[in-house]
């Protein structure tokens, strides 16, 4: 690299040489995938990753069940937004809300998901609808205005703890999926009896094919896949807590 006015640029040798270092580099995590996929053992290290959504609500005492059974396990856990490459090993396991996983991973689709709208029980929706929608919706969403009267939407969120949030402070309506709120079941977010048809998206249990074989990913994944079993009433919106 060299230093210019405009920052760090690479140079010609930097250059004629990166796609070689590229190649490389991918060549060194696959070695890496191919010899942990052959690990018997039940010790080590397990790069997982999920929504934090679902850690909070229905996988943190699992998983910490889990490790107590295998204490020489240890989890290096990402619940950050974004999705992380497993390819790449950035995560060895991750649990996806997703309505087609990547087809270089192999896993299970746990349940679908059903969605519901939600508002604070005062909030009156009569001849307007303020309504809460994903950031990227940047006009309202058919469901919107196919369910409701004059939608105008009052915010954009990035995260669903927050677009739960915003409903509980009575700023409009969202369309979210059952399970969150139907765990949480805060009586300040009450679910409006409008029938939604069941999503194609769901939550799925994956991890690279290189891993297939690997103890200790198919042992936690075996104890994740019973644990979210157990609530598949909440994502398919049947749970009562």
């Amino acid at each position: 690299l060299e230093r210019t006015q405009a920052g760090y640029q690479m140079t010609e040798a930097g250059a004629s040489i990166y796609e070689i270092t590229q190649q490389i580099d991918q060549a060194n995590v696959k070695a890496s995938r191919i010899l942990l996929g052959q690990d018997a053992r039940l010790e080590g290290e397990i790069n997982l990753t999920m929504p934090h959504e679902i850690y909070d609500y229905f996988l943190a005492n699992s998983i910490a069940q889990f490790q107590q059974q295998h204490p020489d396990i240890y989890f290096n856990m990402q619940v950050s937004r974004g999705l992380r490459n497993i390819a790449n090993r950035e995560a060895d396991l991750a649990v996806r809300i997703t309505a087609n996983p990547p087809e270089d991973l192999i896993g299970t689709r746990v349940s679908y998901f059903k969605h519901a709208f939600y508002k604070h029980p005062d909030l009156l929706i009569d001849n307007e609808t303020p309504i809460i929608v994903w950031e990227k919706e940047k006009t309202s969403p058919l469901w919107a205005l196919e369910y409701f009267n004059q939608p105008r939407i009052v915010m954009r969120v990035d995260d669903l703890t927050s677009m739960h949030q915003a409903v509980k402070s009575g700023l409009g309506v969202a369309r979210m999926p059952c399970f969150l709120p139907d765990m949480i079941a805060d009586i300040q977010v009450s679910k409006i009896p409008i029938d939604i048809p069941l999503s194609n998206w769901g939550i799925w249990l994956l991890n690279h094919v290189d891993l297939r074989n690997t103890a200790r990913i198919n042992a936690c994944r075996a104890h994740l896949k019973n644990t979210l079993v157990n609530y598949i009433p909440f994502f398919e919106g049947k749970g009562v807590k």
